[in-house]
This record gives C-alpha cells, sequence and structure tokens, in this order.
C-alpha cells in the first residue's frame, strides 16, 4: 500500500512542466526571500560559505554555493581514495558476479546503470559505495582520485527521489534516473563516478573538461539534492575497517585505500 501509494505521488509529481516550473522559481529572483528560512531549516553551516547569506540572489545560487577556500581537506596520500562529497554514505557492497548490487533490498543492475554490458563488466565481482547528499549538504562533486578521464556520458531523462524512500519504493532510481558518468583511469585501473539526478530538476552542471584530473578538483555540481556511486574493480579498494552505515563524510576525507 505504501509502495503503491508513494510511486502514484512521484507519477503525478515528476513532470517535466513540474521540473520546469520548480528549476524557474528556484532561479528567480523571488526565491532569495525563502533562503534564510532554507539555511535554517536545513541548518546550513554559514562559517563555511563562500559568501554572506544575503548575498544570494536566488536559492538555486544558494544550493550550489561553494565554499571557502581551505574548508575542506584532501588527503594527501598517494593511496587514500577521498569522498567526492559531502554525504553520508548509505551502502557498501560487492557487486555480483551477474553485474547486480543490492541496496536497501532492492537489486540494481550494473549494465542498466551504465548502460551497457561492455561497460558493466569491468566491475565485475567490484565494489560498489553510495553517497546520499540531501538538501542540507554542500552540492558540489569533486574528483575521489588523480588520474585521466577516460570516458564522460549521460543517461536517462527522468528522476525519482534518492532519499530512503526513493531507494526502498522508486523505480530502480540508481540505474533508471538521470544520470552522469565518469571513468576514471589510474594507472593501469578505472573506477566510475556516477552522479544521479534527483527528483523534479535532473540538472548535473559539469565543470571539468580537460583530460587529466586530481584527487579533490571539482567535476560537476548538483541543483538538487542527489546521489553518487562510486564503482571499483575487483580487488581495488580496501577498507581498514568496515565501516558502520550510514557515515557522514565529507569532500576529501579518505573512504578507502587502493590495492595496486
Amino acid at each position: 500500500m505504501i509502495q503503491s501509494f508513494y510511486r502514484l505521488f512521484i507519477e503525478l509529481t515528476n513532470r517535466r512542466w513540474s521540473s520546469v516550473l520548480l528549476k524557474r522559481f528556484a532561479q528567480s529572483k523571488s526565491s532569495k526571500k525563502i533562503v534564510p528560512s532554507f539555511a535554517r531549516i536545513y541548518e546550513i553551516n554559514q562559517d563555511e560559505m563562500e559568501k554572506e547569506l544575503k548575498d544570494y540572489e536566488s536559492l538555486h545560487e544558494f544550493f550550489i554555493r561553494k565554499l571557502k577556500p581551505g574548508m575542506r581537506k584532501i588527503a594527501e596520500q598517494q593511496d587514500a581514495i577521498v569522498s567526492p562529497v559531502d554525504a553520508v554514505i548509505e551502502d557498501i557492497g560487492e557487486i555480483e558476479p551477474n553485474q547486480q548490487i543490492t541496496v536497501k533490498g532492492k537489486v540494481y543492475s550494473i549494465v542498466e546503470m551504465l548502460g551497457s554490458t561492455e561497460a558493466a563488466e569491468y566491475y565485475k565481482d567490484g565494489t560498489y559505495m553510495v553517497l546520499y547528499l540531501s538538501p542540507s549538504h554542500y552540492h558540489r562533486i569533486h574528483s575521489p582520485i588523480s588520474g585521466k578521464v577516460f570516458k564522460r556520458w549521460k543517461l536517462g531523462t527522468r528522476s525519482y527521489p534518492v532519499n530512503s524512500l526513493g531507494l526502498k519504493y522508486g523505480k530502480d532510481t540508481l540505474a533508471k534516473n538521470y544520470r552522469s558518468i565518469t571513468e576514471i583511469n589510474y594507472g593501469e585501473d578505472r573506477l566510475a563516478v556516477v552522479k544521479v539526478g534527483a527528483m523534479f530538476v535532473n540538472s548535473i552542471e559539469p565543470i571539468h573538461t580537460g583530460d587529466s584530473i586530481r584527487k579533490g578538483e571539482e567535476m560537476a555540481y548538483f541543483t538538487f539534492g542527489s546521489t553518487v556511486v562510486l564503482l571499483f574493480k575487483q580487488n581495488a579498494i580496501s577498507f581498514t575497517e568496515q565501516p558502520q552505515l550510514p557515515k557522514p563524510v565529507k569532500v576529501g576525507e579518505t573512504i578507502g585505500t587502493l590495492e595496486r
């Protein structure tokens, strides 16, 4: 019953017209009036922000805010994989031999997530990590590793929410939502950064355009709360100890160690 109601609600609201209206309002000057209440409700740390609250001219501008220089320290160890976002690690697990993962009791296809069997085959028996960004988080996305960009591509047109309810009741949110994917080569290996769009507004705006990328360098930003899925090949990442989930993390914090 809950599942049916939730899906009906999303189907009625997650339409192109509602996305356009929401985006238009968020970018309008009139949305500036709700920035203070948004910051208060979501307990935004204003001390970290690049600008004063009054200087953001719209909700959209506030939502994609930058931080003051030095607010996020990037782990310097060469073999450290760092969090690409301020987020909550919702799940970590193994990619099954049939190229599927199970998150919040739901099975997702890596083939569908990446759009091809060829792309998914590289991550067979590997490791995945799901990082969820709520509206309260800083929404810019940074590289988890230094290396060369192997490939960039986009898939999907519409999006379900990517919060706990969305993962539980939505229609294959991680595999079917609008998503922007970047694969990064490091040495002889590579990893995938799957940026998953959220409900209403599918905006994932790219920042980085070059071939090389540094650990901690900005890649893109989300317009609304979203999710990042990291995919690693088999035996490519290790953990000193399995983190207790869900676990909050910030950009630049070590989330694992590369196995060379």
